[in-house]
């Protein structure tokens, strides 16, 4: 059925958030000036997650998406946990120290994170302790293993990732006596997620990356115009290099059955992923764990299956793919976003929307009309066209909210057709899936001028 703007600007607007990073004196210290969040659901409950977070006792702000797969279970807790687990990795040894100190003699702690969420952004409140001991296990480590030298932030992501990983696939195992806990960790370890992440500290960005989601960095070249520079790679049947890795840690025998239908063996899109144990634990771990499990999981046919030509797991990693970028003055944002938003449109298309939505040049620029004869009633209409593309940006307060809208309502000309708006939007939650993926984007606007000062 047919939407009206104002109820096609509710659906869109219902879970947008923005940050802006506080000034100091009146001066911008940082290199992020603010972000802008939001998320368009497909499935039901939606199943993909956001978060955002300053690092308090070092420097640097954390921003990421996550994809759930076989449910959200996955997502929401990598979505909780892993900024934790980055920052004690970026954390000085006294630092670790002061904290293990503190919780040994009941005191305070100091903060780790402030983090920014948006009120529909949920914190799974029954699983704090059980994360935070886990948490504290990891801390207690890196104390014992400290070697005095300063760790580097690729090293600290990838440590991150993969202990966080490690912690969900024990927790599973370990199960819990209370079993509401139980079948929630058993949840978590059984579905999955990517992850794509952000680290900025002054003018070193680094993107770690697990699975499908992007990072894409906006520059505005000297004649205006914008261009996207890719900061991750899909770990995926189309990434030649991928499809390698996976081969190579496998016998030669298996070659055939690794890869089918552009999934790993047949069945999982992500070469890469947080959880999804049944890719990653022994057979015999599998049903023993399955078969001890609450009677939920019994019933679930997806646990008790066994994936086909399954002989020498692990087959999946968590493992993310660090790149590191020096930011200049012209890179003015980064778009993390979801596969949903890069199956819909490309990344030259993203950047120039952005582009164009934060600096509001489109609406200045003469309309060329490339030497045809233009009649006055065609110029009208062109003009009308364009006024009403302004108030269009106008009724967006978010760069992810005015992407989102072009992600679903753009035509064939790359302008947004509030018809096909109003008819992606209004399908019903068992259609919607048909069509498209859940959405979620961060937007990230840079500052040129603290950048510059670099």
């Amino acid at each position: 059925f047919y939407l009206t703007p104002p109820q096609v600007n509710s659906i869109l607007k219902a879970n947008e958030y923005s940050f802006k990073v506080p000034e100091f004196d009146g001066k911008n210290v940082s290199s992020v000036l603010g972000f802008d969040s939001n998320q368009l659901p497909a499935n039901a409950p939606i199943e993909d997650r956001r978060s955002a977070a300053t690092c308090l006792q070092t420097r640097g702000m954390l921003l990421g998406v996550f994809d759930g797969h076989a449910g959200c279970a996955c997502a929401q807790a990598v979505s909780e946990r892993l900024f934790y687990y980055i920052a004690v990795s970026l954390l000085p040894h006294e630092t670790l120290l002061e904290i293990e100190n503190a919780v040994e003699s009941g005191r305070a702690l100091l903060p780790i994170l402030q983090w920014h969420k948006h009120p529909n952004d949920y914190f799974s409140k029954e699983a704090s302790k059980l994360y935070f001991n886990s948490l504290r296990t990891y801390w207690q480590e890196l104390i014992d293993l400290n070697s005095g030298e300063t760790t580097d932030v690729r090293e600290a992501l990838i440590n991150a990732f993969k202990r966080l990983d490690n912690d969900i696939s024990l927790e599973a195992q370990v199960g819990d006596p209370n079993s509401f806990l139980n079948y929630l960790v058993l949840r978590v370890a059984f579905s999955g997620a990517t992850a794509c992440v952000a680290h900025v500290d002054g003018v070193d960005l680094h993107i770690a990356n697990t699975g499908d989601s992007r990072a894409m960095l906006g520059v505005q070249e000297e004649d205006g115009s914008w261009s996207a520079v890719n900061l991750s790679y899909d770990h995926n049947a189309q990434n030649e290099r991928e499809v390698e890795r996976v081969k190579m840690e496998h016998p030669k025998s298996e070659e055939k059955s690794l890869v089918k239908q552009d999934r790993l063996l047949g069945l999982l899109m992500p070469f890469r992923a947080f959880g999804d144990v049944k890719f990653k634990w022994s057979i015999e771990l599998q049903k023993r764990v399955v078969e001890s499990g609450p009677d939920q999981l019994n019933d679930n046919e997806y646990t008790k299956f066994i994936p086909p030509n399954y002989f020498t797991p692990p087959y999946l990693t968590a493992e993310p793919e660090v790149i590191h970028h020096k930011l200049r003055p012209q890179d003015k944002f980064l778009v993390l976003a979801t596969d949903g938003l890069w199956e819909t449109m490309h990344r030259q298309d993203v950047a120039r929307i952005v582009g164009e939505y934060l600096t509001g040049v489109h609406h200045q620029q003469p309309i060329a009309v490339g030497g045809y004869k233009v009649t006055l009633g065609q110029m009208h209409g062109l003009l009308t066209e364009r006024r009403a593309k302004i108030s269009s940006v106008f009724e967006d307060q978010n760069a992810a909210t005015h992407l989102i809208r072009h992600a679903v309502g753009n035509n064939e000309f790359g302008t947004v057709d509030h018809e096909r708006l109003s008819k992606m939007l209004s399908l019903p939650e068992e259609l919607a899936r048909m069509y498209r993926d859940d959405i979620t984007i961060i937007v990230v606007q840079f500052n040129s001028r603290v950048i510059g000062a670099y």
